[in-house]
């Protein structure tokens, strides 16, 4: 067998055989991103930055149908499938390059809105609504406390309704010692939550197009490889014969 045919066999093969493992790896980080913006829903009101996510869960999903078709086309060498083969290998690695396009461009949007947003939300904390879950839930897992800080809540109706105290998702340790006192930092997380929010966010983001650029190299490879073989094979039934044959 020729070795040019030979190792694009091998790289079509193994494409194929990881299209179901990448699809997956894919399926996995979209939902995370997804989940990651769904537990600080209230305080992003860009939805289309959940666009990058959205598309990496599509193309899992044509992965998994699809890798089937390219290995069996590349076994049998059929003309045909390794042209379907390089159509739907084109068509993921088009919308991986848009995926990694869009999170370019939102992973910049992502802290012009958030101090705005996450100040609207704290300013309604009562206590009760949805949104103040949502408040007590960010400030406990980032261990944070306001939008800058701690003395943010001193603008709020709840720090005034409530004997210049906030909220005791606050507090380092939910004890009794901590009753949410401003005159009492060393009880407190004095670290404001849009920083945190903000770098958890952008870390997310960027470990999403770190799979995307890594899946979209391979794509590429593939793509010269159903080539390489289109045209060896194409020449043997036609007769031709390599000059260094």
């Amino acid at each position: 067998m020729d070795c040019g045919i030979f190792t694009s066999k091998t790289v079509l093969l193994f494409l194929s055989l990881v299209f179901w493992a990448a699809g997956a790896v894919l399926a996995y980080v979209g939902a995370y991103v997804i989940k990651s913006y769904g537990n600080f829903d209230s305080f992003i009101q860009d939805k289309y930055t959940l666009v990058p996510a959205a598309i990496i869960i599509g193309v899992s999903v044509v992965m998994f149908i699809f890798g089937l078709v390219g290995c069996c086309a590349t076994i049998r060498e059929s003309k045909v499938g390794l042209s379907f083969f390089f159509l739907i290998i084109m068509a993921i690695f088009a919308a991986e390059v848009a995926a990694l396009v869009f999170s370019f461009i939102y992973k910049g949007k992502i802290n012009a809105d958030l101090e705005r947003s996450m100040s609207e939300v704290f300013v309604n904390y009562d206590g009760q609504t949805t949104e103040t879950k949502a408040v007590d839930y960010l400030q406990t897992q980032l261990q944070c406390c306001g939008v800058m800080n701690y003395t943010h809540w001193s603008n709020t109706t709840w720090f005034n309704s409530h004997n210049n105290t906030v909220p005791l998702s606050c507090c380092k340790n939910r004890t009794s010692q901590c009753t949410g006192r401003v005159d009492q930092p060393d009880l407190l997380n004095t670290q404001g939550c849009e920083v945190k929010l903000d770098q958890l966010l952008q870390d997310v983001l960027s470990y999403a197009m770190l799979v995307i650029l890594g899946f979209a190299i391979i794509k590429f490879f593939g793509m010269l490889s159903v080539c390489v073989i289109t045209c060896k094979t194409g020449s043997r039934r036609n007769g031709y014969q390599p000059l260094y044959a």
